[in-house]
């Protein structure tokens, strides 16, 4: 079952929210990749532990950002022409941080198509939910520590060096053959990140590589898309409602710039209108909100309120046990 954008929307209304403007999509990847620079830079003046924690949460944020702008341009909305929007979405926003917009834009739109079936690829990110609060907490210490970053690298990696993903060492191939896979698989990520350690390097802070760009990578990343994929399907009222299955999810400026930017928050208008770029999707809110739409649809008021559902299962009480002393 899926929505028809034409019971919802009129045409010169869909001309508009479709409408792609190049410059707003090269705006959006070049405003990303300035914080990221902006970050590189503060430490570059000064190196200090203060320094990196604040940078620390302002680069978990814009490698979410990076995956979000990968996600534009596999629905080929970040410019107008196929070869410019996948370029800049494969080299600007994928490539630095080992994926691939081809293969995701494969799999993603079996999601669109089969929202919360068994054949949903993304059904497994949410499906666990609702959890009690100390499983929660499990769950971000996981991410916090790096183990969940390595759970997601690790099939990956093994796959580009032509191992099983699943497997455990070389499994009898040779190393040489293994590296070679990986640096032909992996051509974009190892001259993307190749030309930053570089850059870095020549400032005389090559440290800032690790420290700057893998730290919240492998750490602050993964709590902010945990995060961002409990806002969009995790403990929907109907998997079955196209209105009902799909979140989107309120909150502020300050905290869409950390842990939803790009308007990656209006999930539900993303599904209804999936060729409709990021920054048209709250002018889609606010027509479908006029239309009264969203009035039985999965609207949440705030992340603190997604939360609460997904830490709603109660603690087990533990059994008590007799006191053979008690009189």
């Amino acid at each position: 079952m899926r929505i028809d954008p034409n019971d919802h929307f009129t045409q010169a209304q869909l001309g508009e929210l479709r409408r792609v403007q190049s410059w707003r999509g090269v705006g959006s990847v070049l405003w990303t990749w300035g914080w990221i620079v902006a970050c590189f830079v503060a430490y570059w003046a000064h190196p200090a532990v203060e320094t990196v924690v604040a940078a620390w949460f302002v680069m978990s944020g814009r490698h979410l950002a990076l995956a979000i702008l990968m996600h534009e341009g596999s629905h080929g909305l970040i410019v107008r022409g196929k070869r410019a929007n996948d370029w800049i979405s494969q080299w600007l926003t994928a490539y630095p941080a080992m994926v691939d917009t081809l293969l995701y834009r494969a799999s993603h739109f079996v999601h669109h198509r089969k929202t919360w079936t068994h054949e949903d690829p993304d059904r497994q990110l949410a499906a666990a939910l609702p959890v009690t609060r100390a499983s929660f907490r499990r769950k971000m210490l996981r991410d916090l520590s790096g183990k969940t970053a390595y759970k997601r690298h690790r099939g990956l990696v093994r796959y580009s060096a032509g191992l099983s993903p699943m497997g455990k060492g070389l499994e009898g191939k040779p190393l040489g053959p293994a590296l070679r896979s990986f640096a032909r698989v992996q051509r974009g990520f190892l001259i993307t990140n190749g030309l930053m350690l570089g850059a870095l390097s020549a400032a005389g802070i090559p440290e800032a590589y690790l420290l700057i760009w893998w730290l919240p990578f492998l750490t602050g990343y993964s709590v902010v898309l945990r995060l961002r994929s409990i806002a969009e399907h995790a403990c929907v009222k109907d998997e079955t409602d196209p209105l009902l299955n799909t979140r989107t999810t309120l909150a502020p400026g300050w905290l869409r710039f950390l842990i939803a930017p790009h308007h990656v928050n209006y999930h539900l208008e993303h599904h209804v209108l999936m060729t409709v770029p990021h920054y048209n999707l709250p002018k889609a809110h606010r027509i479908l909100a006029q239309g009264g739409v969203l009035e039985r649809a999965e609207v949440a008021t705030s992340y603190l309120e997604v939360l609460a559902r997904a830490t709603s299962v109660p603690e087990p009480v533990a059994e008590r046990v007799p006191n053979s002393k008690a009189a």
